[in-house]
């Protein structure tokens, strides 16, 4: 077994890198990026926000550019979290000879973010053992996260061998997205809709596991290659399991129910402690729900499964840190989650 390693420890002054190596940001949100780079500004942070986060598109820049751009952020900085998702950051892995995951891993810098940025955390995780930070862009920094949650930043600050706690939210957010000027940022506004985590049987839950996952959409384009060998992941890492987890976008039930067989074909829960399942807001097709998708692909496995986990396109995101050795519970409506920064 080799250890999973953590990146330094985030200290304030720290500069905080932000390429776009999947999609950059339109004109007319540059202000809520800004506004996110205040944030962190206001916490003691130098930011630095990169050419290809104001170059609106499908992508900022060709897939050789993007990975020589984010391997230049890497160099000397506390942290590295781009301003969004997006489509295209798969692009950096067809052209792997364009990106260092080694130079990447010794630059001991926190990767951070969620969405289409997952399909370069698991990598980087998967190929080198360094941890990496799921549950933050830059342009989530504007608002405020439930009391039960711990922000990137003090995850991100915490030395190898720390351990932090955080528990399931009372609310999520149900409504679209609406005009940036007058979307409320507090807590109490911002998640407006009831939620809570359950379990596909109904009855409580435990698991221990090292957790690795992200965007369901693009984490499952690796799957049957290097870049996504979540069994080698355990076996090389995980003598505790893993615990995957996983969050959809948006896609039907349908389309949930095919991906997440094509990653049990590829052996992502063969070593599985749990499955968590963030939220998402795609409805039923010709009678099949997403809990029903979920349950069809992996119920028989005989692992606990938790529904609703508070990460994905439904915020709040929860920080979850791949690598990390966790313990999650659910019982009496409520959820926890530990996890221990244990190599």
């Amino acid at each position: 077994m080799v250890a999973v390693q953590y990146p330094k420890p985030l200290r304030a002054g720290d500069r905080i890198e932000v390429p776009a190596p999947s999609m950059g940001v339109p004109t007319t949100l540059h202000e809520r990026l800004r506004a996110g780079a205040k944030a962190l500004t206001r916490r003691g942070f130098e930011l630095n926000l990169r050419t290809h986060a104001f170059i609106d598109g499908l992508v900022p820049a060709t897939a050789k550019e993007r990975a020589e751009d984010l391997e230049a952020a890497f160099l000397g900085a506390g942290a590295v979290v781009p301003p969004w998702g997006g489509q295209l950051a798969i692009e950096l892995i067809e052209l792997i000879e364009h990106l260092d995951w080694d130079a990447l891993a010794a630059a001991k810098t926190w990767f951070v973010g969620w969405s289409d940025i997952s399909t370069l955390l698991m990598p980087l995780t998967i190929l080198t053992g360094v941890a990496t930070l799921h549950g933050a862009n830059l342009m989530d920094e504007p608002w405020e996260l439930p009391e039960e949650f711990q922000r990137w930043t003090h995850v991100a600050g915490l030395t190898e061998g720390s351990s932090f706690t955080q528990r399931s939210a009372p609310r999520r957010r149900s409504r679209p997205w609406g005009d940036w000027n007058s979307e409320p940022l507090d807590r109490e506004s911002a998640y407006e809709a009831p939620t809570q985590w359950r379990s596909l049987d109904g009855q409580p839950v435990h698991m221990r596991g090292r957790l690795i996952g992200g965007c369901l959409e693009t984490v499952s384009l690796l799957a049957g290659s290097r870049y996504g060998d979540v069994s080698g992941f355990a076996q090389r890492h995980a003598p505790e399991g893993v615990i995957v987890y996983l969050e959809s976008s948006g896609s039907d039930a349908p389309s949930v129910l095919r991906m997440l067989l094509s990653l049990r074909l590829a052996g992502w829960f063969q070593h599985a402690s749990g499955i968590l399942i963030g939220r998402n807001s795609a409805g039923e097709v010709s009678g099949l729900s997403q809990t029903q998708a979920v349950e069809r692909a992996l119920g028989d496995l005989g692992i606990p499964i938790i529904f609703d986990f508070d990460i994905g396109h439904q915020p709040p995101q929860m920080p979850l840190v791949n690598g990390a050795l966790a313990e999650v519970s659910l019982g009496d409506g409520e959820g926890v989650i530990v996890q221990h920064l244990l190599g």
